[in-house]
């Protein structure tokens, strides 16, 4: 991903979350309910394990939270190294961005800092050489409050997925990279695991 592009993502998100705090300040608290940073700490053990021990992954997610149960959410990352499938070897790197939203399904005590959540997630990266892939997830997963200082928060939480690819290389010639960053090897169906450290804001 070019450079500019990835500051213009950070930008956005940093602007989303300026509005919701503006937002806070000036609608009924029922509504808004907060906007939480949280930074996964299983992909960077995950990924180079699963893949090969050069391979990196990092992000960030941050979501907000809107009449007790909603929870848009914006995630963004990077990953990149080389990693080797059947006879190929390929060396890339890229940025990924996810843009979806959680539900929380619970019927009693929704306004709990606690929550099992459910969503659907888009996705989307670019590559080294500008090569972009596409993808949809089903997400669950849960969130524990852990700490409360004052008026933050701090929390913790996994997040399981279930990937389906949506650009397919159909040349057989395998010319499209074998690692999707955000998503991982150019399978159809793909599965992650993301375990969270998180700060209401």
């Amino acid at each position: 991903m070019k450079r500019s592009r990835l500051c213009n993502i950070v930008l956005a998100i940093a602007l989303l979350i300026a509005d919701c705090q503006l937002l806070s300040a000036n609608s009924n608290d029922s509504i808004y309910m907060g906007t939480q940073v949280k930074l996964d700490i299983a992909s960077p053990i995950l990924v180079p394990a699963t893949h090969h021990w050069t391979m990196q992954h990092y992000e960030v997610a941050v979501n907000v939270r809107l009449a007790q149960r909603f929870y848009p959410t914006a995630e963004l990352g990077y990953a990149g190294g080389q990693t080797a499938k059947d006879t190929l070897t390929y060396n890339g790197h890229g940025g990924f961005l996810r843009l979806g939203c959680d539900i929380n399904p619970l019927k009693r005590h929704p306004e709990a800092p606690h929550a099992l959540l459910v969503g659907v997630r888009l996705g989307t990266a670019v590559q080294t050489k500008g090569e972009t892939d596409c993808w949809g997830e089903i997400v669950a997963g849960c969130q524990v409050e852990i700490a409360k200082v004052k008026n933050t928060a701090f929390y913790m939480g996994w997040m399981g997925r279930f990937k389906c690819l949506f650009t397919r290389d159909n040349s057989g010639l395998n010319v499209r990279p074998i690692y999707i960053p955000g998503f991982g090897n150019r399978d159809n169906i793909g599965w992650g695991l993301n375990y969270y450290l998180g700060w209401k804001l």
